[in-house]
């Protein structure tokens, strides 16, 4: 299904003129090597353009259109006008010298043949170029000496005559399109995508932008042993797939990751998604509801939370010109590097408007009384999931699993996974501190996932003073004893939170009464009115208590303790800003 919505996906860009045609593919290039019409390098200069990364500036390759690259498994295959230095320049520091002189043979050989019956001064030049240069005297052109560390450090190189690039050549062109078009298919069968009968891709085009996967890219479909093969078939042929149907698959899924914009990183998994049709729109609005809303989208928090209402009303909303369609089909692709090939985490499919309105009740499950400090109207995946993190430990991502099963979870409207709340409560445990993000996953999760012993009474967006559930009251006395003791101890660095907090939320009979009589000492220190105010408080709680504390609270009963903790010392921060 989902090679099948990629190949509509490029056809529908085709349809558009923003993607390349068959034959032709993006590629990342790093240098131009201008030549004169003798074919006698005249410069070779950087292509990289600057682009802002967080406060850094970086430089990074232009993606410019070029005849489609072959793909190499240890061979010598060269493409045609864009390259890297081995093969263009027949140099390298690879120490493999035959290997590097048979590389640079196959280039010649192929622009040779492509170019002689061209007569342009571009291909001419090229011809006369290959004819001439000797790779043993590269070291001693003056050109190149300038950014040999740059050259040998990789990347493409392409063709230019007299200062103009050989891709304005319309003849140079044709002729790469005609030697495309009329190079020999594998044996034809059904293609499983198209159910066409074309010929079969042997070795399927390289997929590239995925995080930690090759940087020369990897293939999202292969059969790279004899384990993976079936009734004597090699390579492609297990799994036939037309040559049309595998450029068109990898054009379209390469055009994806190269959209920065468009893309987004959880775990190790890369998260593309696309809706049919090809517009960019949906693209904009579904990245924005999934990720939080980016500084370039020219959008804000409001006017998401307004397209998302609409949406979910099945109001029209109109956004660059363009009516948004609920019903049209949005597509959520995540991929992760594997061994030998990119491994699918997640694809799933399903109308726009659907997919908004599960971000949207998913948004509206994490509501949740904010502190004064947070600035984050809503709390975006990438938020939720670093709650689950050491703050301390050098590596900070998440667990890729339960990334990748939470943002499916979101999207289809499913069950929260189990390892998010655990690695919730692991992090409260550790650091006995009950953040914003930390209450709103609890509550959003046993919201989802329905739990008798923590009710809905206790997953309530503020502070529920009318609840009788005995964990959330005991987690509301915790923050009152904490409170007590700090009004008592000003300027204190360590409070009971930070010794009992974790035994008070599992064992509360064994930790309370101790907490209690410490309480007493410490309203001695008080005056009269903060005395009493304190004691009715401890009263009316320990009336809904009884007169015996459990024992032992369960999971669920300790995220309703960990509620009515936060709840209660935001309430209390809530009064000093209205004061």
């Amino acid at each position: 299904m989902i090679l099948q919505a990629l190949v509509k996906y490029y056809e529908d860009l085709l349809k558009r003129g923003v993607i390349a045609k068959p034959g032709w593919s993006k590629v990342k290039i790093s240098f131009g090597l201008n030549l004169d019409c003798d074919g006698e390098i005249q410069g070779l200069f950087t292509l990289k353009t600057p682009q802002t990364l967080g406060k850094k500036t970086v430089y990074r390759p232009q993606m410019i259109e070029v005849p489609q690259p072959v793909k190499r498994s240890r061979n010598e295959k060269a493409n045609f006008l864009c390259d890297n230095s081995t093969f263009i320049l027949g140099i390298d520091e690879k120490g493999k010298q035959d290997r590097t002189q048979k590389c640079f043979s196959a280039c010649k050989e192929l622009h040779i043949n492509l170019l002689n019956n061209v007569e342009t001064d571009s291909a001419q030049a090229i011809i006369r170029f290959f004819k001439k240069w000797e790779p043993k005297k590269a070291e001693e052109n003056p050109y190149l000496i300038d950014k040999w560390k740059e050259l040998m450090a990789g990347g493409n190189i392409l063709f230019y005559c007299n200062g103009r690039s050989v891709m304005e050549d319309l003849q140079i062109k044709e002729c790469w399109q005609k030697y495309y078009d009329s190079a020999d298919g594998g044996k034809e069968e059904i293609c499983m995508v198209t159910g066409k009968r074309a010929p079969i891709a042997v070795l399927h085009p390289a997929i590239r932008g995925v995080r930690g996967a090759q940087a020369m890219g990897t293939s999202l479909i292969s059969f790279n042993a004899p384990a993976f093969c079936s009734y004597e078939k090699e390579k492609g042929n297990n799994a036939p797939i037309s040559e049309y149907a595998a450029f068109a698959y990898a054009t379209a899924l390469n055009e994806l990751l190269g959209d920065s914009e468009h893309t987004r990183t959880i775990g190790d998994t890369t998260v593309v998604c696309w809706a049919e049709g090809g517009s960019a729109v949906y693209q904009d609005i579904g990245i924005a509801a999934m990720f939080g809303v980016s500084e370039k989208s020219g959008m804000t928090d409001q006017d998401l939370s307004m397209i998302m209402t609409k949406m979910q009303r099945g109001e029209p909303v109109k956004i660059k010109d363009e009516l948004l369609d609920g019903k049209k089909h949005f597509y959520v692709l995540g991929l992760a590097p594997n061994a030998a090939r990119l491994s699918i985490r997640f694809s799933m499919v399903d109308s726009f408007g659907k997919i908004l309105q599960h971000i949207n009740q998913h948004y509206e499950r994490l509501e949740i009384v904010r502190p004064g400090f947070d600035q984050f109207l809503t709390l975006p995946i990438w938020k939720l999931l670093s709650e689950t993190v050491n703050r301390n430990a050098k590596d900070k991502a998440p667990s890729s699993q339960m990334a990748a099963d939470t943002l499916k979870a979101i999207l289809n409207g499913g069950r929260y996974p189990a390892s998010l709340l655990n690695g919730v409560m692991l992090r409260i445990k550790a650091e006995c501190e009950v953040t914003r993000g930390r209450a709103a996953i609890i509550k959003a999760y046993y919201l989802r996932n329905e739990n008798k012993y923590c009710p809905k009474e206790v997953l309530e967006v503020e502070l529920n003073e009318h609840c009788r559930n005995v964990p959330y009251t005991l987690g509301r006395l915790f923050a009152i004893l904490e409170h007590i003791q700090q009004e008592a101890n000003q300027g204190i660095n360590a409070t009971i939170k930070d010794k009992y907090f974790n035994a008070a939320a599992s064992t509360p009979a064994q930790i309370f009464p101790v907490l209690i009589n410490l309480a007493q000492k410490h309203l001695r220190k008080m005056d009269d009115k903060r005395k009493i105010y304190f004691n009715r408080q401890i009263g009316e709680l320990s009336e809904i208590i009884g007169t015996e504390y459990p024992r032992r609270l369960n999971l669920p009963e300790q995220g309703s303790f960990q509620l009515g903790y936060y709840c209660q010392v935001q309430k209390r921060f809530q009064k000093k800003e209205e004061e």
